[in-house]
Order: structure tokens, then C-alpha cells, then sequence
């Protein structure tokens, strides 16, 4: 089921219950907003991915592309398949692909980044074309101000539909925050080690402690695309633990209200937060808290 220090973090946010009893649903349709995605990649064959018609096209043009390593390491951490190098928490969900970043960038150059503008674009597509869960392995750049109030918006549309928004928190610089983490319906996720200490560079803020939450982001190893599996570290690989673990949450409790499971996933402890780390994923605590109300 994937290298042995994704089973180490599986064990530590309570995800290898959820993976013994489900793969995930095809009804649980995730959006996935990202780089373009290596298609051909023997452990993407034969997986419910697809591309959203009228958009760029999902299939990398150059494998050698942070963007098209960026996009194929986020998918497989989902939607491999199971006994791959790749976490592969979901396979059998639906996945929409949207790509937002540019393939200029070779590998190895700095990680790859999109516009406030582009990505309410993206988000307001993929709500459109049936996504439940977005994810937003994304960094941001241009002028904050200029294009927020478009994301704003595409957050708006995105929560009038139920649509959950799993949001990483960046590799920047502490105690930044922005629309995309601020926003009440977004779930901000910030990456640590599997002691729950965060990762040097990841970002944290009093947005991010009180409604976000952590999960493994240290050394995680999934898909690459020059025929040998990546390891990397940072919030977009925490972003990805948190969408699976929804994803096979809703996968096996479906008539859980798109609001209830984001709180339950973001509140293990049902206490206030005042801090500015927030508390590890909890998938296995999050699924008997939900299983012990009547829906």
C-alpha cells in the first residue's frame, strides 16, 4: 500500500482504519487544482480521471516540468493505484482535473504557482463540472489585493454549493494569511512531521490555528514522472492527506452534510482554539464521532 513511511503517516492521523474498509466511492468526485498530470503514468491507467471539458488540457507536454511533477505526485498521492509507491488514499473516487500552472518552469526551479484570478477561474469550474472536495495544493502570487475579491467569490460559490475547499497554508513565511486561508468555509491545512511539530517554512497564522488543521508533510514519497517514484515535503502534500481522508470519510457516511463533515474533520477536540498550530488529522476519531450521531 505505498512506501513504508506513508504507512508510518497513515498510522499517525488515524487513515489506515478508513483505507482497510473503502477505496473511495465514484460519487465522491474530487477536484483536483493543480499542474498537468502525467496520464500515461502506469499507476494512473484505468483510474477515474477526468479531464473538464473547455479547459487546458490535463496531460502533461513536458514530464520534465515542475508543473507536470507537481500535478502527478498531488494526483497519485489520491488517485493511484493501490500497491504503488503512492500513498493512494482514494482510488476509487471520480477525479476532475483542472491545471492552473504553467509547464515553463523545469523541474528542480521553485514551486510552481498560480494567480488569485486563475484560480477562482479553476475553483469555479470544477464546482460546475460536480466536484464535493476541492484541492488546493497551490501557492499564491501577484497582488493579494487585486484578484481577492474574484476568489472571494469563487469561495462563495463553491460553499453555496457544499462544495469543501481543503486549502495548503504555503511554504512561505510564518504568520502570513491571505484570502484563501481566511476564508470561514475554506479548510486550511498546515504541514508537520509525524510527531506533529511543524515544518520549518510552513506557514502558520491565527486563521490557520483556529480552523485548520495539520497533517504529515515530511519526506512523503508518491508518483514521479521520470519513471521512478519522488519523495518530497511541504503543505501541498499535507493538503492531500486531508482531501483523502475526506474523501473516504464521505465515501463511506454519504448522507453527512457537506458542513458537518468539515467541522468534524477540523474540530477532534470540539474545544476553542486560541494557538496558532492547529491539531493533527484525526480520520479514525472523525469517523466515530460522525457514525456515533443519526443522519
Amino acid at each position: 500500500m505505498g512506501a513504508e513511511i506513508d504507512m508510518e503517516a497513515f498510522d499517525v492521523i488515524g487513515l489506515t482504519p478508513l483505507l482497510r474498509m473503502t477505496r473511495g466511492e465514484p460519487e465522491i468526485t474530487i477536484g483536483l487544482i493543480d499542474g498537468p498530470v502525467l496520464l500515461d503514468h502506469p499507476n494512473l491507467e484505468g483510474q477515474g480521471i477526468r479531464e473538464i471539458a473547455g479547459t487546458a488540457s490535463a496531460a502533461c507536454a513536458h514530464r520534465d516540468s515542475a508543473a507536470c511533477s507537481h500535478g502527478t505526485f498531488v494526483t497519485g498521492m489520491l488517485a493511484a493505484q493501490r500497491g504503488s509507491a503512492a500513498p493512494a488514499i482514494c482510488p476509487g473516487c471520480t477525479f476532475l482535473l483542472r491545471p492552473i500552472f504553467s509547464e515553463v518552469q523545469p523541474r528542480g526551479g521553485v514551486t510552481p504557482s498560480t494567480t488569485p484570478e486563475v484560480l477562482a477561474a479553476a475553483i469555479v469550474d470544477c464546482v460546475q463540472a460536480g466536484a464535493r472536495i476541492l484541492n488546493l495544493s497551490v501557492n499564491l502570487t501577484g497582488s493579494p489585493g487585486r484578484g481577492a475579491h474574484h476568489l472571494d467569490d469563487a469561495l462563495q460559490f463553491a460553499t453555496s454549493r457544499g462544495v469543501i475547499p481543503v486549502v495548503a497554508a504555503a511554504n512561505q513565511i510564518p504568520d502570513s494569511t491571505s484570502t484563501f486561508t481566511r476564508h470561514a468555509w475554506a479548510l486550511p491545512v498546515m504541514a508537520c512531521d509525524h510527531a506533529g511539530q511543524p515544518l520549518q517554512g510552513s506557514n502558520f497564522s491565527a486563521q490557520v490555528g483556529r480552523r485548520g488543521i495539520s497533517a504529515p508533510g515530511k519526506e512523503i514519497t508518491s508518483l514521479g514522472t521520470n519513471g521512478k517514484p519522488l519523495t518530497i515535503s511541504g503543505t501541498s502534500v499535507a493538503t492531500a492527506f486531508v482531501t483523502g481522508a475526506l474523501a473516504l470519510l464521505w465515501s463511506k457516511l454519504p448522507r453527512v452534510k457537506a458542513a458537518d463533515l468539515r467541522f468534524a474533520i477540523a474540530n477532534p477536540t470540539r474545544q476553542r482554539r486560541m494557538g496558532l498550530v492547529p491539531p493533527m488529522l484525526n480520520a479514525w476519531s472523525t469517523y466515530q464521532a460522525l457514525t456515533g450521531r443519526r443522519w
